[in-house]
Protein backbone atom coordinates (compact mmCIF):
# COMPACT_ATOMS: atom_id res chain seq x y z
CA UNK A 1 0.00 0.00 0.00
CA UNK A 2 1.70 3.34 -0.92
CA UNK A 3 -1.02 5.48 0.02
CA UNK A 4 -2.42 6.48 4.20
CA UNK A 5 -5.44 8.16 4.41
CA UNK A 6 -5.24 11.28 6.58
CA UNK A 7 -8.37 12.92 6.89
CA UNK A 8 -11.56 12.76 4.80
CA UNK A 9 -14.56 14.86 4.02
CA UNK A 10 -17.25 15.78 2.07
CA UNK A 11 -17.94 18.90 -0.70
CA UNK A 12 -21.40 19.39 -1.24
CA UNK A 13 -20.95 21.07 -4.75
CA UNK A 14 -20.29 18.88 -6.90
CA UNK A 15 -20.76 15.97 -4.52
CA UNK A 16 -17.92 14.15 -3.83
CA UNK A 17 -15.34 12.79 -1.75
CA UNK A 18 -12.44 14.81 -0.06
CA UNK A 19 -9.62 12.22 0.72
CA UNK A 20 -6.04 13.97 2.13
CA UNK A 21 -3.94 11.50 1.60
CA UNK A 22 0.23 10.77 2.70
CA UNK A 23 2.42 9.04 -0.51
CA UNK A 24 4.44 6.97 1.24
CA UNK A 25 6.76 6.46 -1.24
CA UNK A 26 7.28 10.16 -1.81
CA UNK A 27 6.08 11.41 1.99
CA UNK A 28 4.36 14.16 0.46
CA UNK A 29 0.42 14.94 1.30
CA UNK A 30 -1.95 15.30 -1.10
CA UNK A 31 -5.87 15.76 -1.77
CA UNK A 32 -7.65 13.72 -4.14
CA UNK A 33 -11.28 14.64 -5.06
CA UNK A 34 -13.62 11.54 -5.70
CA UNK A 35 -16.96 12.87 -7.57
CA UNK A 36 -19.57 10.67 -6.35
CA UNK A 37 -21.63 10.43 -9.38
CA UNK A 38 -25.15 8.76 -10.02
CA UNK A 39 -26.01 9.43 -6.01
CA UNK A 40 -29.43 10.95 -5.07
CA UNK A 41 -31.18 11.99 -2.20
CA UNK A 42 -33.24 8.30 -2.40
CA UNK A 43 -29.62 5.94 -3.21
CA UNK A 44 -28.46 3.07 -0.80
CA UNK A 45 -25.44 4.52 1.12
CA UNK A 46 -24.03 1.58 1.77
CA UNK A 47 -23.86 0.24 -1.59
CA UNK A 48 -22.70 4.02 -2.99
CA UNK A 49 -19.95 3.23 0.10
CA UNK A 50 -18.73 0.07 -1.01
CA UNK A 51 -18.93 0.87 -4.96
CA UNK A 52 -16.72 3.97 -4.44
CA UNK A 53 -14.27 1.75 -2.38
CA UNK A 54 -14.09 -0.91 -5.03
CA UNK A 55 -13.48 0.99 -7.69
CA UNK A 56 -10.42 0.55 -9.77
CA UNK A 57 -9.29 4.02 -10.13
CA UNK A 58 -9.80 4.61 -6.19
CA UNK A 59 -9.33 1.53 -4.85
CA UNK A 60 -5.52 2.27 -3.83
CA UNK A 61 -6.65 5.50 -2.17
CA UNK A 62 -9.43 4.53 0.03
CA UNK A 63 -7.71 1.19 0.97
CA UNK A 64 -7.53 2.60 4.34
CA UNK A 65 -10.31 4.33 4.68
CA UNK A 66 -12.83 2.41 7.01
CA UNK A 67 -16.40 0.90 4.93
CA UNK A 68 -18.37 2.86 7.96
CA UNK A 69 -16.47 6.17 7.49
CA UNK A 70 -17.37 5.90 3.60
CA UNK A 71 -20.83 4.99 5.04
CA UNK A 72 -20.94 8.26 7.17
CA UNK A 73 -19.91 10.70 4.27
CA UNK A 74 -22.72 9.33 1.78
CA UNK A 75 -25.46 9.69 4.60
CA UNK A 76 -24.21 13.54 5.06
CA UNK A 77 -24.02 14.09 1.33
CA UNK A 78 -27.33 12.37 1.10
CA UNK A 79 -28.83 14.44 3.99
CA UNK A 80 -27.78 17.46 2.13
CA UNK A 81 -29.66 16.66 -0.64
CA UNK A 82 -32.40 16.15 1.17
CA UNK A 83 -32.56 19.76 2.80
CA UNK A 84 -30.38 19.33 6.03
CA UNK A 85 -27.69 21.20 6.93
CA UNK A 86 -24.63 20.14 7.82
CA UNK A 87 -25.16 20.34 11.38
CA UNK A 88 -28.30 18.73 11.52
CA UNK A 89 -26.63 15.77 9.55
CA UNK A 90 -23.80 15.39 12.42
CA UNK A 91 -26.13 15.71 15.11
CA UNK A 92 -27.49 12.84 13.79
CA UNK A 93 -24.29 10.63 14.49
CA UNK A 94 -24.05 12.20 17.87
CA UNK A 95 -24.51 9.47 21.04
CA UNK A 96 -26.88 10.15 23.97
CA UNK A 97 -27.19 7.88 26.81
CA UNK A 98 -30.44 9.44 27.76
CA UNK A 99 -32.07 8.46 24.44
CA UNK A 100 -34.61 5.99 23.69
CA UNK A 101 -33.20 4.03 20.72
CA UNK A 102 -36.27 1.84 20.32
CA UNK A 103 -37.75 5.02 19.07
CA UNK A 104 -35.43 5.11 16.44
CA UNK A 105 -36.41 4.76 12.69
CA UNK A 106 -34.23 2.06 10.67
CA UNK A 107 -32.03 4.60 8.88
CA UNK A 108 -31.09 6.87 12.64
CA UNK A 109 -30.82 3.49 14.51
CA UNK A 110 -28.31 2.63 12.03
CA UNK A 111 -26.68 5.58 12.49
CA UNK A 112 -26.53 5.43 15.88
CA UNK A 113 -25.01 1.80 15.85
CA UNK A 114 -22.40 2.41 13.62
CA UNK A 115 -20.81 5.55 15.70
CA UNK A 116 -21.53 2.58 18.77
CA UNK A 117 -19.31 -0.05 16.96
CA UNK A 118 -16.84 2.67 16.04
CA UNK A 119 -16.43 3.78 19.83
CA UNK A 120 -16.86 -0.28 20.35
CA UNK A 121 -13.57 -0.86 18.49
CA UNK A 122 -11.38 2.34 19.00
CA UNK A 123 -11.54 1.00 23.24
CA UNK A 124 -11.29 -2.63 22.02
CA UNK A 125 -8.18 -4.17 23.77
CA UNK A 126 -6.76 -7.08 21.84
CA UNK A 127 -4.09 -9.91 23.17
CA UNK A 128 -0.96 -8.11 21.58
CA UNK A 129 -1.70 -4.45 23.69
CA UNK A 130 0.69 -3.84 25.93
CA UNK A 131 -2.26 -2.91 28.57
CA UNK A 132 -3.82 -6.46 28.14
CA UNK A 133 -5.18 -8.29 31.29
CA UNK A 134 -7.36 -11.68 30.45
CA UNK A 135 -9.30 -11.80 33.17
CA UNK A 136 -10.49 -8.59 34.54
CA UNK A 137 -12.34 -8.90 38.08
CA UNK A 138 -14.31 -5.75 39.41
CA UNK A 139 -16.14 -5.53 42.30
CA UNK A 140 -19.23 -2.96 42.32
CA UNK A 141 -20.49 -1.52 46.03
CA UNK A 142 -23.56 -3.21 46.97
CA UNK A 143 -25.18 0.36 47.81
CA UNK A 144 -24.94 1.69 44.22
CA UNK A 145 -27.11 -1.37 43.15
CA UNK A 146 -30.83 -0.63 41.96
CA UNK A 147 -33.23 -3.08 43.71
CA UNK A 148 -35.21 -5.42 41.49
CA UNK A 149 -38.50 -7.81 42.72
CA UNK A 150 -36.75 -10.68 41.00
CA UNK A 151 -33.06 -10.15 43.06
CA UNK A 152 -34.91 -10.34 46.29
CA UNK A 153 -35.00 -14.39 47.95
CA UNK A 154 -38.32 -15.97 47.61
CA UNK A 155 -39.91 -18.52 49.45
CA UNK A 156 -39.83 -21.13 47.10
CA UNK A 157 -36.30 -22.33 47.37
CA UNK A 158 -35.03 -21.35 44.43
Amino acid sequence: MNFEAKRCGVQFSPPSIVLIYENKSTNKLRKRIIPVRKYSKDSDYRKAAETLKNHPRHRDYLQSVSQSQLERLHIILRDHMQGLSLEQSLASFRLDPEQDLNKLDDDELARKKGKMDELFEKNRKRKDDPDFVYDVEVEFSANNQEKCSWDEESDDGF
